[in-house]
């Protein structure tokens, strides 16, 4: 296994500084940003009890950012996933981001191909409306990434994003009735 392909370890000391085993000195969350933003694996756990403490801290960094007014995560979303932790959905929902944001990282094309294979969520009602939405948020989001195609690249229209945005909420709808 290359070195860029094993986590980085991060030891958290019990003062709460954060000790990089690689390099041998102290970072910060913003550090440890910087780290994954480069695609580097980060695994950040407690010396002395050896717990993994990786979700704590990539939580704090997003918290730390969208605090900033770097926000990423519209508010709705955030509301959502709130609400996941007290509904049955809760067990949906983290494989959900994690299979879209997979996508993502996959590429533009390989998204429509993805999610044209066999996928068991095909099943469910409203699953066509629901991919179509999804490719169209993922093009929207993609919009100036390197590696794209131009025609690829185009940030959808003041119409698409009224459109997204109607669907959407009609599928949040579906989605609530379907929980009810």
């Amino acid at each position: 296994m290359s070195q860029d392909a094993k986590p980085l370890l991060i030891k958290r000391y019990a003062s709460r500084r954060l000790y990089n085993t690689e390099t041998s000195d102290y970072v910060t969350l913003e550090d440890i940003a910087g780290f994954i933003r480069d695609g580097r694996e980060v695994k950040i756990v407690d010396l002395k009890s050896g717990d993994d403490l990786t979700r704590q801290y990539l939580l704090q960094i997003v918290a730390e950012h969208e605090s900033r007014g770097e926000s990423v995560l519209p508010i709705e979303v955030l509301t959502d996933l709130v609400r996941s932790y007290t509904t049955q959905a809760q067990s949906v929902v983290p494989q959900f981001l994690a299979m879209s944001f997979e996508m993502l990282r996959e590429g533009q094309s390989q998204i429509v191909e993805n999610m044209a294979r066999a996928n068991p969520m095909a099943a469910m009602p409203g699953f066509e409306e629901m991919q179509r939405q999804q490719q169209a948020f993922m093009k929207t989001m993609m919009a100036g990434w390197p590696g794209l195609k131009e025609s690829d690249s185009k940030p959808a229209s003041g119409d698409d994003l009224d459109d997204i945005k109607k669907q959407l909420s009609e599928l949040q709808d579906k989605l609530s009735k379907l929980n009810k």
